[in-house]
């Protein structure tokens, strides 16, 4: 069950998993982030994510703790 959805600009074309989460919020630190990721617990448009370098891209929806995520372009 989800809490709500967030949206993420971000300004360049893609951004790696891990700092999406902190940047997000979801997550203080790179090792937190590195543990939900490598535990399983983040989906990728609906796929269970494992690698924490893996780009995403503005269309892309995260979701982790109860969180959706969508990950927009920034508007100039």
């Amino acid at each position: 069950m989800f809490h709500g959805e967030q949206q993420v600009p971000i300004d360049t074309p893609f951004i790696k998993l891990d700092s999406l989460l902190k940047l997000s919020g979801l997550c203080m630190t790179g090792g937190e982030a590195k543990n939900l990721i490598a535990g399983g617990q983040v989906m990728l448009n609906g796929t269970a994510c494992t690698q924490r370098g893996r780009k995403i891209t503005p269309g892309d929806v995260v979701e982790c703790l109860g969180q959706r995520l969508a990950v927009t372009r920034h508007a100039p």
